[in-house]
């Protein structure tokens, strides 16, 4: 997966996917997209050839082409949180943490959920 950087346009039609839980068409797709994009049907065929050259979607042979995700959200938001963490914090989701206390990102509300959630899970 590391080696396959998606697009954030490309990630618009992979949370379409996921969010739907079923194989989708491109004129799906599209319209679900419409609430949130404009995009051109050419568009939308260009980026789901994309996810297809890379692996991350597949497709299926119907009355027309339907797709699906190759990999699961939470797969794919557990490599990219470890990618950003090793970018930028040097692989330490301490470091990331304290980074995020120290710029005053996290309220003191936030602060005493992750204690309660480190004390809960991690005993």
């Amino acid at each position: 997966m590391a080696d396959r950087k998606i697009s954030d346009a490309e990630l618009e039609i992979l949370e379409v996917l996921w969010a739907a839980g079923e194989a989708l068409n491109a004129n799906d797709i599209r319209a679900r997209l419409s609430q949130n994009k404009d995009w051109e049907r050419t568009t939308v065929l260009t980026l789901i050839r994309r996810l297809l050259d890379k692996g991350v979607i597949s497709q299926e042979k119907r009355e027309v082409y339907y797709y699906m995700p190759c990999i699961e959200r939470s797969a794919y938001v557990k490599e990219e949180t470890k990618n950003f963490v090793n970018k930028f914090f040097k692989g330490s989701a301490k470091n990331l943490t304290a980074a995020l206390i120290a710029d005053e990102e996290m309220s003191g509300e936030e602060i005493e959920e992750l204690r309660a959630y480190f004390r809960d899970n991690f005993r």
